[in-house]
């Protein structure tokens, strides 16, 4: 059945081609592997994000790492990486990445499948990461129970770095935005924000479909403020310390990095 709640150019688009069209989620088996040829191509926050890390010594959790955004590029500064994901496909994904990195970074790497909210582990991290505004995948019991999931593994002194999207409050406000993956394929990102729902909605499918099966993947995010998490960390006994603005993201985007440490 056709998503209703897609951006009424995907919906045209899944329409007319008809049986073809393969609706799936972003991060599922088949839609991890468009999200990571799209995503692999953005290196927006992971400057940022790596200079707050190198400031802070010791071990770092990844928390919906994927297809290793992130990961390989925390890798890379010569820490110990817990990479975990709830998605299959993203954790092959990135495991196939490694096994073509160099064994010293192989070595250092652990992936876990699991849920970012209920992952468990003997191990304190100096470091936890959410990046790609993956916040904005939970609601509000869910980042909740993400909370204490990073108060419980964040060694004295850690730090947690997440991102967050702000966006323009127009109702109904719909885009499409044109993208070439790694793989050298093009792209159309969809995409459309409800204020009143709190949520967004995205699609990704080929520009130039070819003969059989057309993958559309999709997803739904919340739109979570800044100063909604600020908010919210604090009740959870987090304390924001720093918030970074990611540069000229457009203006219909506006991307934050909020750095947080255990205050009680």
């Amino acid at each position: 059945m056709l998503r209703t709640d897609l951006p009424r150019q995907a919906r045209e688009l899944v329409t007319e081609l008809g049986e073809r069209a393969v609706v799936c989620d972003m991060y599922d088996l088949t839609g991890s592997a468009v999200y990571h040829d799209v995503a692999g191509t953005d290196t927006h926050e992971v400057r940022e994000l790596i200079t707050l890390v190198r400031r802070v010594p010791g071990p770092v959790l990844d928390l919906a790492a994927g297809s290793g955004r992130l990961t390989l590029p925390l890798l890379a500064l010569g820490r110990q990486v817990t990479a975990v994901d709830l998605s299959e496909g993203m954790l092959a994904l990135l495991a196939a990445r490694l096994e073509e990195s160099p064994a010293r970074l192989r070595e250092r790497c652990t992936l876990v499948r699991a849920d970012m909210r209920t992952f468990t582990s003997p191990r304190r991290f100096a470091v936890i990461v959410l990046g790609t505004s993956s916040i904005s995948l939970l609601d509000a019991d869910g980042r909740a129970a993400l909370y204490g999931t990073v108060r419980e593994h964040l060694a004295p002194g850690g730090r947690f770095v997440l991102s967050t999207v702000e966006l323009d409050a127009v109702d109904g406000h719909e885009v499409e935005v044109p993208f070439v993956g790694v793989s050298g394929t093009s792209y159309r990102f969809f995409e459309r924000w409800d204020p009143g729902a709190g949520r967004r909605v995205v699609a990704i499918c080929p520009a130039e479909p070819l003969d059989g099966p057309v993958t559309v993947a999709t997803s739904t995010v919340a739109v979570v403020p800044a100063d909604r998490l600020e908010a919210e960390l604090a009740q959870a006994g987090l304390a924001v310390l720093s918030r970074h603005a990611l540069g000229d993201a457009g203006a219909r985007h506006r991307d934050i990095l909020l750095e947080a440490e255990v205050s009680r």
